[in-house]
């Protein structure tokens, strides 16, 4: 089963929440999650089940004791930036390092690289289609909760103007859907993603030009702190084998290049610049 999950704490969720109904053959279930209605629908293989929480999304840490044969999680979710950037994004949670924001310090949760790049073309193609002016990328890794299953952000900011924009929400949507449809459809090769800004461009290019997934997500700022532990838990929580390790060379500062190449080298995972 797959399971999509809004909250009732977030303006942009519901939102997109509104938009599956709208668009997706969803029947309400007999009984309510939490206070809310909980919806189904079923594909050709699965059971994929829609459901809405009255904290925030990553605080969720306890939620899949609740559920039997998860394979994936959706949170769609709300985007906040200091820029205010119209954005669409698409991510992995957990951290890197300690636990600011919800989840398990330095625990990830497991990634599903096809999934969320399913997800991010998704909405690189409707972006065009709908001529939203919103910027369509992946995030790095970050944030709780730290999960045990295949799990992924789908979301919609920076502010409280693209929050309730109904047409980006409506793209949120697809993407997300998208995800939960074609998760066994797994056509590009998975990659770990080093270097670069949180908002990386250059990664999120990569995944729409080439066969290429990208699963976890270091940024340049997380990069000194990249031991062979927090590197092991990002390849040991991908759903699909790693393939390589693709660095944003230029993303990289000059004092941290030749200690993160030592700690790749001790995991015997290839590399590549990007």
């Amino acid at each position: 089963m797959i399971l999509v999950v809004a909250s009732n704490k977030d303006a942009a969720s519901l939102n997109i929440r509104k938009q599956i109904l709208k668009n997706y053959s969803f029947k309400e279930k007999e009984d309510k999650y939490q206070t809310s209605p909980a919806y189904e629908t079923k594909t050709e293989n699965r059971t994929i089940q829609l459901i809405t929480i009255n904290e925030e999304l990553i605080l969720a840490q306890d939620l899949p004791q609740e559920f039997t044969n998860l394979e994936l999680l959706v949170f769609i979710s709300r985007h906040s930036s200091l820029s205010g950037t119209p954005t669409l994004s698409v991510h992995t949670p957990g951290n890197l390092a300690e636990a600011e924001l919800g989840g398990i310090p330095k625990k990830v949760s497991v990634c599903a690289p096809n999934a969320m790049r399913h997800a991010l073309k998704t909405m690189s193609k409707l972006k065009d289609e709908f001529k939203l002016d919103y910027r369509v990328c992946y995030e790095a890794t970050h944030h709780g909760p730290s999960l045990n299953i295949p799990t992924m952000f789908s979301e919609l900011g920076s502010t409280p103007e693209q929050w309730k924009d109904e047409q980006a929400a409506e793209v949120v949507a697809h993407a997300a859907m998208k995800a939960a449809q074609e998760f066994d459809n797994r056509p590009a090769k998975a990659v770990i993603g080093i270097g670069g800004p949180h908002y990386n461009e250059k990664f999120s290019r990569v995944a729409l030009e080439k066969e290429v997934a990208f699963g976890h997500m270091i940024p340049k700022h997380a990069v000194p702190t990249t031991d062979i532990n927090t590197l092991r838990e990002c390849i040991n929580k991908t759903s699909e084998k790693v393939e390589t390790i693709i660095l944003d060379w230029k993303g990289i500062k000059g004092e941290d290049k030749k200690p993160l190449i030592k700690t790749i080298t001790e995991t015997k995972m290839p590399y590549e610049k990007a």
